[in-house]
């Protein structure tokens, strides 16, 4: 699993994303004049407290997500305020596919020998498929859910704590959880007021997320 970070939001003169959200903010009041070095931080803090978000979603962070299998991409757009762009199984040639091998079945050596001959098999069927004159687009119906993609993710700051707060979860699939954890760790780099662990103060598993922002996230 790999994410880069490839755009986030800045103002013409450098300004950065939580200064965006500040300056959108302080339209409702004309309060400009309070503006500050540093005043974003406070404001947004208090905005965040008060569950006044829509501001937030005048920021935006987009992400290249690579080594994630399909059941994770699957979970992933399911989160309809932010927009996707996926590798297609329809033009992408997959003979040669990669996959992920989860932790359980890796663990114990009876599954993951028969893990690894179903993989076998099914790109085997894959290029025979090919071989046969079936398109690729008919041919990706052999293909399983490990099968590994590549994925865009865009979404502004607001849909960023939301998916954060679903999926840095027990309750969440680990893969998707995983990698949400590592969105939260780059998301605290550039707008770090937005995405502290105040942000998810009023969680019902708040300590969860504690626990993972002090291991991965605030490194």
């Amino acid at each position: 699993m790999d994410i880069e970070l490839i755009a986030y939001t800045k103002g013409i003169n450098g300004e950065t994303p939580e200064k965006i959200i500040e300056l959108a903010a302080r339209t409702s009041y004309k309060s400009f004049s309070r503006m500050g070095e540093g005043t974003e931080k406070k404001l947004i803090a208090h905005l965040v407290r008060l569950g006044h978000l829509s501001v937030l979603e005048h920021a935006h962070a987009v992400f290249r997500v690579r080594g994630i299998s399909r059941a994770c991409t699957h979970q992933l757009v399911r989160h309809r305020l932010a927009s996707f762009t996926q590798e297609s199984q329809r033009y992408v040639n997959e003979e040669a596919f990669e996959y992920v091998i989860p932790d359980a079945i890796s663990d114990n050596p009876h599954a993951l020998e028969l893990f690894k001959k179903t993989m076998e098999t099914l790109a085997d069927t894959y290029k025979k498929l090919l071989d046969y004159g079936i398109k690729k687009e008919d041919a990706r119906f052999v293909l399983p859910n490990a099968t590994t993609s590549e994925i865009v993710v865009s979404a502004n700051f607001r849909e960023w704590l939301h998916i954060i707060e679903l999926r840095v979860s027990r309750e969440a699939q680990w893969e998707i959880r995983e990698l949400s954890t590592l969105f939260w760790r780059e998301l605290y780099k550039i707008a770090p007021v937005v995405f502290s662990l105040n942000s998810f103060s009023g969680a019902r598993d708040y300590s969860f997320k504690k626990e993972i922002f002090e291991k991965y996230v605030n490194i």
